[in-house]
């Protein structure tokens, strides 16, 4: 199943790339916010495998313009560091032994298209694959954990580095949330529409140039193992999104060091979810 925010609206994207409006079709059964739909996540895949047989708009139809996060407003926002052993080589830092976890502040959530206003300092890409949780809880068993999640997104961990290595100790969270620092789209996909949804490739590139490419399967923490580590710390919440770190090839670990800058264009991929693209300003 894929779903998508179209124009601030709840939608099914049909195997035959017909989009639906979920709460229009179901006599308004279902709110139109998306966000709303993974508190009744069980219930919207039931109705969703009717839904599908159904005709709608064409997907090619829809302006990008009109596709916007698909977990705009999660309770809960995690991230995880250092989670390919690339790229903590890179970063001069070892494979950490457990999760290394920080947050961004859901303000910085963003949609898969735009523009992204650069702050003063120096700003890093990050490519990763987004967890929009569904059922949520707390101890999830790792070889259940995946039973608990909505659907997989493509993501930015965006970073300014100057930020973050200011102070004491670094400022993971605050130099990771400006404005537009994290977005996520284009459509949410449910881990069954994969081959293998632990292995999937994703990358990155800047004005057409390949920054990132790799493979979800060079995770130190796969999916379900980061959801088993995390509830067993705090219970996750239907729509909590986890951003589940980056391949290497970030701007900071190269030499040398290469940053963001005006009028670059950023595009960001996963395998089978899609693409988003961004104009830095």
């Amino acid at each position: 199943m894929r779903l998508a925010n179209i124009s601030g609206r709840l939608h099914l994207v049909t195997p035959e790339d017909q989009v639906i409006d979920v709460s229009m079709e179901t006599g308004g059964h279902f709110s139109p916010r998306i966000q709303d739909c993974y508190e009744r996540w069980p219930e919207l895949r039931s109705v969703a495998f009717t839904l599908e047989q159904w005709g709608g708009t064409p997907l090619a139809d829809v302006p990008p313009s009109a596709f916007g996060n698909p977990a705009p407003q999660p309770r809960q926002v995690f991230a995880i560091g250092l989670n390919y052993a690339a790229h903590a080589a890179e970063a001069g830092l070892a494979v950490p032994a457990d999760l290394t976890v920080f947050t961004k502040f859901v303000s910085s959530l963003a949609g898969p298209h735009g523009s992204i206003a650069l702050p003063p300092g120096t700003v890093d890409w990050e490519v990763e694959l987004v967890v929009v949780v569904g059922r949520g809880g707390a101890n999830i068993p790792a070889d259940t954990a995946w039973n608990h999640v909505a659907g997989l997104s493509v993501g930015q961990d965006l970073s300014e580095r100057t930020c973050q290595s200011s102070g004491p100790s670094p400022q993971y969270s605050l130099a990771k949330s400006f404005p537009g620092f994290g977005p996520i789209g284009p459509l949410l996909v449910t881990p069954d529409g994969f081959e293998d949804p632990d292995s999937l490739e994703l990358g990155c590139s800047i004005n057409g140039e390949e920054v990132q490419r790799g493979n979800t399967s060079d995770m130190v923490f796969p999916v379900p193992e980061i959801i088993a580590r995390l509830s067993q710390v705090t219970p996750l919440l239907p729509g909590d999104v986890i951003f589940t770190g980056t391949p290497p090839g970030v701007g900071m670990g190269r030499s040398p060091q290469r940053f963001l800058k005006p009028g670059d264009e950023l595009v960001t991929w996963v395998q089978g979810i899609g693409g988003m693209h961004h104009l830095m300003r």
